[in-house]
């Protein structure tokens, strides 16, 4: 019989351990960062983007103003961390109203009203979304900054977008109602938030809710052969 020749095992290499010192090093500067949002956040819808300065951060953060630059290279780095934030909330809204859902019809009832409904008791957070806008012309974001938070806004509206498919609507037109859907929501959410809607004498909820019914009815009515 042969004997084994196989080479004997290596003991296993221990896991290298965290420094302690990095990790209260590094959850330090985590809660640095935030305190420099949260000033950030207080400036920015007291004072506005353009009247925000970085020393005005600074002093409401308590630190220097070179302090802060060690995080963020300029006010509008600023903004679209909080923006990400904002917008990561609004995804984690979205994904946890569809948990365990899986008829279609609901889905897009839910993942739109998740939407509105954030918007709605989040008013501040869609404030964020109007402070880069001057003249109608985005401003002081980088195009790559510009595109990830545009790219994390679709996030939110694509389960709406892929349940109206999944009802029948083609996919061109499914994402034009909600093009039109994130329209509709956006323009009653503002006339909600700034009190206008009142010289109607209607309520935002009523008519978002009537917009979405009519909605899924379009997109059940060209599954069943109805008229597109």
């Amino acid at each position: 019989m042969a004997t084994s020749t196989a080479a004997p095992r290596r003991p296993a290499a221990k896991k290298a351990k965290a420094d302690p010192r990095e990790i209260r090093k590094q959850a330090l500067a985590d809660v640095r960062r935030q305190s420099v949002l949260d000033a950030a956040r207080s400036a920015f819808f007291e004072l506005g983007m353009e009247r925000t300065s970085m020393r005005e951060i600074a002093q409401r953060a308590g630190y220097t103003v070179g302090a802060i630059y060690s995080y963020f290279a300029s006010k509008e780095e600023v903004y679209g961390a909080l923006l990400a934030e904002s917008l990561e909330r609004l995804n984690a809204r979205v994904q946890q109203m569809l948990e365990g859902c899986t008829d279609e019809q609901e889905r897009a009832q839910r993942s739109a009203t998740a939407f509105f409904d954030f918007y709605r008791e989040n008013p501040r957070d869609l404030d964020l979304g109007f402070y880069l806008f001057q003249g109608m012309n985005p401003r002081g974001l980088t195009p790559e900054l510009n595109e990830n938070l545009n790219a994390r806004l679709r996030d939110a509206l694509q389960p709406t977008q892929d349940a109206l498919q999944a009802l029948g609507l083609p996919a061109r037109r499914a994402l034009a109602e909600v093009t039109a859907l994130f329209a509709h929501t956006v323009g009653l959410l503002v006339l909600s938030h700034t009190g206008r809607i009142r010289m109607f004498k209607q309520a935002s909820q009523d008519l978002f809710d009537a917009y979405l019914r009519q909605l899924v009815a379009r997109a059940t009515g060209v599954s069943s052969g109805g008229r597109k």
